[in-house]
């Protein structure tokens, strides 16, 4: 389910920051040595599932957006506007194949040596489902009385 997150919080923030050109690259695997900024990162820190009620599950999944900026001098303000931004982007994400958005929450971000840190958290419920070994053959004889 990380990979999914991952993907939809990657398709939202392309269609809001490259809507016009794709001037933003969005990593999600690694980031390359020859990084050409702007540019975004994405990745799970530290992922948690905690047993709720009878076979329900409640996963937490922590995410960490790294935006490093184009300005080498201004990049105080590009990383305050882009972290504004990120809040709204990202505060309800589909993953691909659900028809119901998951809300992001515990949205914060800092800026750390000219690197925009955006933090946000999706919470929601797994059910687990236990596979049952299904009867192959049943012998019946029924006698009369």
């Amino acid at each position: 389910m990380i990979n999914e997150i991952i993907q939809a919080m990657s398709v939202a923030m392309d269609a809001e920051f490259n809507a016009e050109a794709d001037a933003y690259e969005i990593y999600d695997k690694e980031i390359p040595q020859d990084l050409n900024a702007p540019a975004f990162y994405i990745q799970s820190i530290n992922p948690d599932t905690n047993l709720f009620l009878g076979k329900r599950y409640l996963a937490h999944n922590h995410m960490v957006v790294q935006y490093f900026p184009e300005s080498e001098t201004d990049y105080q303000e590009e990383c305050n506007a882009i972290g504004e931004r990120l809040t709204w982007i990202l505060e309800w994400i589909t993953c691909a194949g659900d028809d119901r958005p998951i809300r992001g929450s515990n949205m914060h971000f800092e800026v750390v040596d000219g690197i925009l840190n955006f933090f946000v958290d999706y919470e929601f419920f797994i059910r687990k489902v236990e596979e049952k070994d299904k009867m192959e053959t049943m012998e019946l004889q029924q006698t009369a009385n």
